[in-house]
Order: C-alpha cells, then sequence, then structure tokens
C-alpha cells in the first residue's frame, strides 16, 4: 500500500460482489471470508479500524496477509508409455498442507491412488485429471497423456435458467483420437447407483427429449414442454469402439422457473 493513498475497502469493490462475509466484532475478531475463490483475488490483505477519537484515529494493520490462490494442473513426465503424473498446485494448501488426492481417467474417478503422482502405461486415448479431496468440484483440467487428441466432454454452459413451458438446449463439445469409432452417445441426469440411463429411454421425457449435432464431435439435448421437476444436472456420455467416457465431472445444472405474480 502506497504511503498517503487512502485504502479500498474491498467491500465496495465490483470483483468481490456477493463473496465476502465479515464474521469479526468492534472489539477483538476481524475474521473476513472470500467465497468462490479466484486467481485474481490472489494479493495482501490488511485489515483497518477507525476509532472514535478526536480526529478519528485510523489505524492499519502491516504486513497483513498474502493470499495466494491456485489451482491444480497435472504435469507429465517420463518416457514413451511409462508415464509418472504428478498433481501439482502452486504453493502449499494452508488448511490441508497433507492433502489426499482424487484422480480421474477419461472423466471416471478412480478408487486408487491417492497420493500426489501416478504413474501410468496409457493409451493414447487416455485423459487424466486431479482433485484435493473434499474440494473435488474444483478438479484440474484433464491432460492428455500422450498426444494431443484424448478422450474429453467440454460443456457450453455449467447452468442454465429457463421458464417452465419453453424449449431448452443443452450443449457439449467431445474429443476422441481419431481412431476410435463412436459407437454410441447418451445424455443422463441420474448415476448415483453407477448406471446411467439414456434420457430418451426415460418415461418421464417421452416426447419431450430431442439429440442434435452439427458436426461429429458435438452434441445438444433439446428438452421441449419443460416442467419444474425437470430442474437438475444432465450429463453426457460416449463411448467407441475402445474407450468410454466417464461420468464424475460436472455437466449442465437446468433451473426450471415459473411465472411469479
Amino acid at each position: 500500500m502506497e504511503t498517503g493513498v487512502e485504502p479500498e475497502d474491498i467491500c465496495q469493490d465490483p470483483e468481490y460482489a456477493g463473496r465476502l462475509e465479515y464474521h469479526g466484532d468492534k472489539k477483538k475478531n476481524c475474521i473476513l471470508k472470500i467465497k468462490d475463490l479466484r486467481e485474481s483475488d490472489s494479493a495482501t490483505y490488511r485489515f483497518r479500524f477507525i476509532t472514535d477519537q478526536t480526529g478519528g484515529w485510523k489505524y492499519v494493520g502491516d504486513p497483513g496477509v498474502t493470499l495466494s490462490v491456485t489451482g491444480l494442473q497435472v504435469k507429465v513426465t517420463g518416457g514413451h508409455q511409462d508415464k509418472t503424473l504428478t498433481c501439482s498446485a502452486t504453493c502449499t494448501l494452508t488448511d490441508n498442507p497433507n492433502p489426499t488426492y482424487i484422480w480421474y481417467k477419461n472423466g471416471q474417478r478412480l478408487d486408487e491412488p491417492t497420493s500426489l503422482q501416478y504413474s501410468v502405461n496409457s493409451y493414447y486415448s487416455d485423459s487424466y485429471s486431479c482433485a484435493v479431496k473434499g474440494h473435488e468440484d474444483h478438479h484440474s483440467p484433464a491432460v492428455c497423456v500422450l498426444g494431443e487428441s484424448c478422450m474429453n466432454v467440454t460443456y457450453t454452459h455449467q447452468s442454465i435458467c429457463a421458464m417452465k413451458g419453453s424449449t431448452v438446449d443443452i450443449s457439449c463439445f467431445y474429443t476422441h483420437p481419431s481412431w476410435h469409432n463412436v459407437t454410441e452417445v447418451s445424455w443422463f441426469n441420474k448415476w448415483e447407483t453407477g448406471v446411467t440411463k439414456d434420457l430418451s429411454q426415460d418415461p418421464e421425457y417421452a416426447d419431450r427429449v430431442e439429440y442434435h449435432r452439427q458436426t461429429e464431435k458435438d452434441s445438444t439435448l433439446r428438452i421441449t414442454d419443460l416442467r419444474e421437476s425437470d430442474s437438475t444436472e444432465y450429463k453426457f456420455r460416449f463411448t467407441t469402439d475402445k474407450a468410454r467416457w466417464g461420468y464424475s465431472f460436472h455437466g449442465t445444472t437446468l433451473t426450471v422457473t415459473g411465472n411469479t405474480a
């Protein structure tokens, strides 16, 4: 903070709108909670208080607390086929310096391993991602172990809000090696039992579901005559003659709202 410059109250900063909670009091505590952290939040934070003395004495706590917000990345090292994957962060997690790691292969969570590194003998089609246990919603981007063209799914929107009775399109793009042939595609919204059910076969969506595509690598789920009971998360899955995409990653969450008087 520059000398003589009035500090900016981050409660007034639009970049933090809806993400700040102050849990302190006017006695001793000065706890600031920041939700939905972004890498742009990395900065030094200082607390200031003003007294009721004549002239309003202002006290700023230096040097403050430096926050580093990190995202996970999978780093790949090793030979042509025998690879070592490392779940990497740019700093040590203060609240969990020795975390348990979760690994994903082709979008499906693996039971093992739970360590920082994972050794694989991989096909060209395999993609891997990692997360810290307890923060599975914030997994790393999937990386291709060998080559650039591997299995992956990217949704156009994380969330969609639509009116009751209207029509909605939920879209995604997917990739796979050129030597794979796609044998099946499906959209679904139930997977707790480990079994996914194609929405086109679900009686609740009878005559209301259509699958569309513009290219060989995209898919759109169209739901007509929307009902409030359609509000849930939707995921896409595809199968090739050599592999299958999993269902552990988040899809698109649909919220159907009715008219309010």
